[in-house]
């Protein structure tokens, strides 16, 4: 790949009668790039909910704005112009250089294009590496830095797969649903037990419900106490409250206020077990008919969290989704200990860290080796004990 980027000019015009691309189009600006964009948000491409338009322009205005980052929004189209992808990207300086990563940040669990399905089928390395050759002719940008992306979405190959890469620090634990799949083979009858005895003490308190919060109303009250409560649960565990940076609560709010195009829910869901008294648990994530993959959540302080309001509220999640003939969920990227109680099985994710530039060539390298060290030390458990012991002593 990289010999073919250092040929771009001349190689992306061998190709041109070989591929499918033929040119790309470059975005700094959202409201530029909203029509194409939204074009590609139907049954028709693949896409994973985190890269919808309403979703990832909040997360822009918000946040990415305030840290410096700026749109760089790819669109390749082939000979007849028609939008064969979307790359949702921004530029960031990294190690002295200009590196454009998936919009979303930290708050997207998957990142990837939007793709044509056919061309997503179809896609061929000579596709990839010209549209390498294009982005790098047609800007001045010195690395892709592309993290946190799936293989696959659904039934189709991720096409960035066929660029080199490398596994992700984490992988992400998954729950597969099978079509009709017995409730027992989701969370086990002998969990389910335990949980139902610990929510009879909760459904006994006044008004005790489980419900997605549908109305503005509803998601707003449900914001507030979750801003309110999720610091004192990281204040409890020791963790920096990543809710407080600049301009998250404002994205996290403007996404979960963001009404869907297909009329399904919000940009966000939250999913909620309250009381008359109290909320006392929400799960908050993105959903797309096929897969559900959380984002946030947290339980109450009171007394009434020593009945697991967290995992009854789980499994009303599992088990709502697989009623509506969703696949798969998800409860994010890492290996905490309630998610191996839903998630049995592992997702490979993958980075990729690919030069454009000279001055690229340094920077990329640099980050490809912090991502594997990174991996390494999680997947060790004494090199983990060592690194959580020196975070917690200099935090």
């Amino acid at each position: 790949m990289a010999a073919a980027i250092e040929g771009q000019t001349a190689t992306t015009r061998t190709w041109s009668n070989a591929i499918r691309i033929a040119g790309v189009d470059i975005f700094h600006d959202l409201t530029a790039a909203e029509a194409v964009w939204r074009g590609l948000e139907t049954p028709q491409h693949s896409y994973t909910p985190y890269q919808r338009f309403d979703f990832l322009a909040a997360w822009q205005r918000q946040v990415g704005e305030r840290e410096g980052a700026r749109p760089f929004i790819v669109v390749a189209h082939d000979s007849e112009r028609r939008p064969l992808l979307l790359l949702p990207l921004a530029i960031e300086q990294r190690l002295g250089a200009h590196c454009a990563s998936f919009m979303g940040g930290k708050h997207a669990t998957f990142n990837m294009g939007l793709y044509d399905k056919d061309f997503a089928a179809n896609a061929t390395e000579a596709d990839l590496a010209a549209l390498i050759g294009l982005i790098a002719e047609r800007s001045r940008l010195d690395a892709l830095a592309l993290h946190q992306q799936p293989l696959r979405w659904q039934d189709l190959p991720n096409p960035l797969s066929l660029l080199p890469h490398q596994p992700s620090v984490n992988d992400c634990p998954l729950l597969t649903i099978e079509p009709g799949a017995a409730p027992a083979t989701l969370v086990s009858n002998s969990f389910r037990r335990r949980l139902k005895g610990k929510e009879r003490k909760l459904q006994a308190l006044p008004g005790y419900r489980y419900h997605v919060a549908t109305e503005s109303a509803d998601v707003c009250r449900l914001l507030d106490w979750f801003f309110r409560v999720k610091p004192q649960r990281m204040a409890e565990q020791k963790l920096p409250n990543v809710f407080a940076e600049p301009g998250v609560e404002q994205f996290i709010r403007a996404a979960c206020l963001a009404p869907r195009a297909d009329g399904k829910g919000y940009a966000i869901d939250i999913h909620a077990l309250e009381c008359d008294e109290e909320v006392i648990a929400i799960f908050a994530g993105v959903a797309d008919g096929h897969r559900f993959s959380m984002m946030f959540n947290t339980y109450t302080m009171s007394g009434n969290s020593k009945y697991s309001p967290g995992l009854i509220l789980m499994r009303d999640i599992i088990d709502r989704h697989a009623g509506e003939n969703y696949r798969a969920l998800d409860l994010g990227i890492g290996s905490d200990e309630y998610k191996r109680l839903f998630c049995k099985d592992d997702e490979a994710i993958f980075d990729s860290f690919i030069p454009l530039s000279l001055r690229g060539r340094p920077a990329v390298s640099v980050l490809s080796g912090i991502n594997r060290a990174k991996r390494a030390v999680k997947h060790n458990p004494a090199l983990l004990e060592i690194a959580q012991n020196l975070r917690s002593m200099f935090r």
